[in-house]
């Protein structure tokens, strides 16, 4: 699971989640009695009808919605044909939908009985908040895909490492700038302040006088870090348009080749793909 996936739209569904289960502890009705100081009055917990359509309903969709960015690529994230994170946002709908019939009539049918006072109970804090939050949640699920401010990552990539001395081991793990560098052809050796990877001055022979081989094209194209703002799929390299994985935000990806304006990708499961999208790329 990488939680450097979550957007900031996901931040709002967990944020409106939260706020939907503290509602859930708070009234379901209020009264205003004239010479009663105080009634206890139930939470939300208290009506299956809430509890069900508007609590549960709305927690469900939040923890679908954040699972769908948070598992792998690999994992399974369809139920009957459909994405989680489409059935996430229905539940998120639904929940909004439920909370607002409950306080436009928070006493359901009971104030219709002729027998029942008319000025039955108003719809309580913890209901109107859940109302809040469950509107919050469904407008930030259907939003985050058509809404670029949304689409951005949460948790922003950590910055580039700074070079390490002369002879230091580079710090992090694999996925990071300086935690790997790209190897050398063998027998070179890395000038004083010039990064691995970069073409390698050749002396001249000392027998023959001639000039050292140029290096080929390819070796002008330098390896390096970078992380995409959003998430962006890695095709395989033979062509063919069916993805090998997913590039998520927040997380440093290695470029080992350069394809016209493409990018030769590699994972940190050590894959590699291309990406054909490189706009907004961020440099390490």
């Amino acid at each position: 699971m990488n939680i450097r996936s979550l957007t900031r739209g996901d931040g709002v569904v967990i944020g409106a989640a939260v706020v939907l289960f503290i509602a859930s502890f708070l009234d379901n009705y209020s009264y205003d009695v004239q010479g009663i100081d105080s009634i206890d009055l139930p939470s939300l917990w208290a009506s299956g009808p809430v509890l069900m359509s508007v609590v549960l309903a709305g927690i469900i969709g939040a923890v679908l919605i954040v699972l769908t960015r948070v598992l792998p690529q690999s994992a399974p994230r369809k139920v009957a044909g459909l994405e989680l994170g489409q059935f996430g946002a229905a539940f998120a709908v639904f929940a909004a939908w439920s909370a607002l019939g409950n306080v436009i009539d928070p006493a359901g049918g009971a104030n219709n009985i002729s027998t029942v006072s008319r000025s039955g109970p108003d719809a309580g804090t913890g209901l109107i908040l859940a109302l809040i939050a469950t509107l919050v949640m469904a407008a930030a699920a259907i939003a985050t895909p058509l809404v670029p401010a949304l689409q951005a990552s949460l948790i922003p990539a950590p910055k580039p490492a700074a070079p390490s001395p002369y002879g230091a081991q580079p710090q992090g793990g694999y996925g990071y700038p300086g935690a790997h560098q790209p190897q050398q052809p063998y027998g070179a050796q890395p000038g004083a302040g010039q990064p691995f990877g970069q073409p390698q001055p050749q002396p001249q022979s000392a027998a023959q006088g001639a000039p050292a081989p140029q290096p080929a094209a390819a070796a002008d194209f330098s390896p390096f870090w970078f992380a995409v703002p959003v998430t962006r799929p890695l095709f395989a390299e033979d062509g063919s348009q069916n993805p090998i994985a997913e590039l998520a935000p927040g997380t440093w990806y290695l470029a080992v080749e350069q394809r016209g304006a493409a990018l030769v990708a590699q994972t940190q499961d050590g894959r590699r793909g291309v990406l054909q999208d490189t706009s907004g790329i961020q440099r390490g």
